[in-house]
């Protein structure tokens, strides 16, 4: 399986082996209508592909992964890295750069990492320079994670890891799997995304933000009952149009219960709802008692 080059949070990879026996065999378009780091898109077998994010830079990152040269994208990549100093341990070694892999590397990159976080701030025009510089960026960020401040500067501190041959070839792949895939991408609240074109030949996968969770997308009112609701309204206007699609959400969480999605089953007993056997690994809601596990379930509205 493609595995996506950015490790959003909440991101589908590790749960591809249980979702992707679960969709349609076969699928005209795909919309992935939250489709964060992209990696459910980049695994379906589809004739088209539409990632749909709210998140604009995710969608810009995506755009320049689906329509670069790999080769040429990591050489791009290297010259930045070569140009701020940062360190390039799959050349180097880390005993060039008197670390060791189990402290990591964020004692030297430091530095270079917050001069390159400067620079790349600056940029008045996102252009395709800026999300290269964005990227690599992200690959030396806390955890390779995507963070702005109010003002729309990236604000993560520097990580422990560098531009690592498995991050190389984790890029390459993804960049090789959406480039040859006709895609669509948009950036647009799902209540304004157009279904009208859609048909019982196309699928629509829904992965947002969870209403009972406590991950940094959903903090400060960032996902609302209002937005639960109008979501499921959402899904059943794509049940009346005889499109399919599958929902990802939680009906339970550290002792919550999701009482709007319970009761919206309740009500539609023509969906199925499927329980997953997963805990996440690259999320920032761990759970502190292992008993407390999320019941995370796949809903579909087609057997």
């Amino acid at each position: 399986m493609i595995q996506s080059p950015l490790n959003y949070t909440g991101g589908k990879y590790r749960l591809l082996p249980q979702l992707l026996p679960l969709f349609p065999n076969r699928v005209g378009v795909l919309l992935d209508i939250f489709c964060g780091g992209g990696n459910v898109g980049a695994n379906v077998n589809c004739e088209r592909i539409w990632f749909n994010d709210i998140n604009h830079d995710v969608i810009q990152l995506l755009k320049l992964f689906a329509n670069s040269d790999p080769q040429k994208l990591i050489t791009s990549i290297e010259r930045i890295i070569c140009k701020f100093g940062l360190s390039d341990v799959s050349k180097y070694g880390y005993e060039y750069y008197g670390c060791s892999s189990s402290e990591g590397l964020a004692k030297y990159n430091e530095s270079h990492f917050n001069e390159l976080r400067s620079y790349t701030n600056s940029f008045e025009k996102k252009s395709k320079l800026y999300y290269i510089h964005l990227y690599v960026l992200i690959v030396y960020a806390f955890n390779n994670q995507i963070r702005f401040n109010s003002s729309h500067a990236f604000n993560l501190p520097v990580g422990k890891r560098d531009f690592n041959q498995k991050m190389r070839e984790k890029l390459a792949l993804f960049c090789e799997s959406v480039g040859k895939a006709e895609s669509i991408f948009s950036s647009k609240d799902f209540r304004k995304i157009d279904i009208s074109g859609l048909t019982e030949n196309d699928f629509v996968y829904a992965d947002p933000p969870y209403l009972i969770t406590c991950a940094t997308y959903n903090e400060q009112g960032g996902w609302t009952e209002k937005d639960e609701r109008d979501l499921l309204r959402f899904l059943d206007s794509l049940h009346q149009q005889n499109v399919k699609f599958a929902l990802s959400n939680v009906l339970t969480n550290k002792g919550k219960s999701n009482g709007i999605l319970i009761e919206w089953l309740e009500q539609n007993p023509q969906y199925n709802c499927t329980h997953l056997n997963y805990d996440y690994a690259n999320s920032n809601y761990h759970k502190t008692d292992s008993t407390q596990k999320s019941d995370e379930v796949l809903i579909r509205n087609y057997m």
